[in-house]
C-alpha cells in the first residue's frame, strides 16, 4: 500500500513536471534558448487561474494558459529575438525578467500562499482495488498523458509539425524553402508558455501558489530536459516520470537529502549519453 500509493503520488508529480519540460523543451529544441522565465510563467499561471477560479476551473486553466501564451509571445518578439546569437545575454534577460515577474506576482498577489479547489467532480478519492487515490491526482496523470499525445500529434502528424522539425534540424535551409522560421519561433515560444501557464494552473490544488514556486520548479524542468535529451518530447515524458519517482521517494525515505538525490541520474546519464536518453547527439 505505501508503495502503490507513493508510485500515484509519483506519477501525478511527473504528470506536472511534464507539462512543465515539455514546454522548456520545445522552446530550447528550437530557438536554442534557455528560456529562464519558464519557472515564472509556471508561477504565473497558477496565480492567473486562482484570480479566474470564478469562471470555473478550466476556464481559469485556459485563461492562464493564454495570458501566458501571449506574455511569452512578447517576450519572445521584444526581447529574446533581439538578442538572436546572443547566448548569454538571453540567459541574463530571461533571468532578470524572470525576477521582475516573480516580483509582480508578490505585489498584486501576496506572499501567503493560496490554494484552488479542484472542481467538485474530481475531489474525493477512487477506489482502485484494495487501496484509494484522490481523484485529481488521478485526472493528471489522464491530462498529462493527452498534452503528451496531442504535443505528438502536432509534432510528427500536422505541417506547423514538419516546419517546426525542418527549423531544428537546419535552420537556413527551412528559410531557404519558404518556412517562416521567424512567426514560427514566436508560435513555438507562445506554445511552451502556454504549457508553463497550464501547468501551474494545473498544480494549484495539490500544490497551491507562493512566492518561490518558480525557484522550485524551474530545476526540475531543466534536470528533465537534461535527461531526456533537448527537443525531445518522449525524452522530456521519460525524465519527468524518472525525476518524478526520485523527487517523491526521496521526499518519503530522506527527506534531508531529496533535493541533492536529484542530481544523481542526471550525472549517470551524462556521463553515458552527454546529449540525454532519447536526445541527438551534434553534428
Amino acid at each position: 500500500m505505501y508503495w502503490i500509493t507513493g508510485l500515484f503520488n509519483s506519477l501525478a508529480f511527473a504528470a506536472i513536471l511534464f507539462v512543465l519540460a515539455a514546454g522548456f523543451s520545445l522552446i530550447f529544441g528550437l530557438l536554442r534558448v534557455a528560456n529562464l522565465t519558464h519557472g515564472a510563467f509556471f508561477m504565473l499561471g497558477g496565480y492567473l487561474a486562482t484570480s479566474a477560479i470564478g469562471l470555473g476551473f478550466f476556464p481559469a486553466v485556459l485563461a492562464a494558459a493564454l495570458g501566458c501564451a501571449l506574455l511569452g509571445g512578447a517576450v519572445q518578439h521584444l526581447l529574446v529575438q533581439r538578442l538572436a546569437g546572443k547566448e548569454l545575454a538571453q540567459v541574463l534577460a530571461t533571468l532578470g525578467l524572470s525576477f521582475i515577474i516573480a516580483d509582480q506576482c508578490l505585489l498584486i498577489w501576496g506572499g501567503d500562499p493560496i490554494s484552488v479547489s479542484a472542481p467538485t467532480y474530481l475531489q474525493g478519492a477512487a477506489r482502485l482495488g484494495f487501496f484509494a487515490f484522490p481523484i485529481y491526482r488521478l485526472f493528471l496523470i489522464v491530462a498529462a498523458a493527452v498534452i503528451a499525445i496531442g504535443l505528438w500529434l502536432l509534432v510528427e502528424r500536422t505541417t506547423l509539425g514538419a516546419r517546426i522539425r525542418a527549423a531544428v534540424d537546419d535552420r537556413e535551409m527551412a528559410r531557404a524553402v519558404g518556412v517562416p522560421v521567424t512567426r514560427l519561433f514566436t508560435a513555438v515560444f507562445c506554445l511552451g508558455s502556454a504549457l508553463a501557464g497550464a501547468g501551474g494552473a494545473l498544480a494549484a490544488p495539490i500544490m497551491s501558489v507562493y512566492p518561490g514556486l518558480d525557484i522550485e520548479m524551474l530545476p526540475l524542468a531543466l534536470l528533465v530536459v537534461i535527461i531526456g535529451g533537448i527537443g525531445s518530447l518522449a525524452g522530456s515524458l521519460i525524465g519527468s516520470v524518472l525525476i518524478g519517482i526520485i523527487y517523491t521517494f526521496g521526499q518519503m525515505l530522506l527527506p534531508d537529502l531529496s533535493y541533492v538525490i536529484l542530481f544523481l541520474p542526471m550525472v549517470l546519464v551524462l556521463a553515458v549519453r552527454p546529449e540525454g536518453l532519447l536526445g541527438r547527439a551534434s553534428a
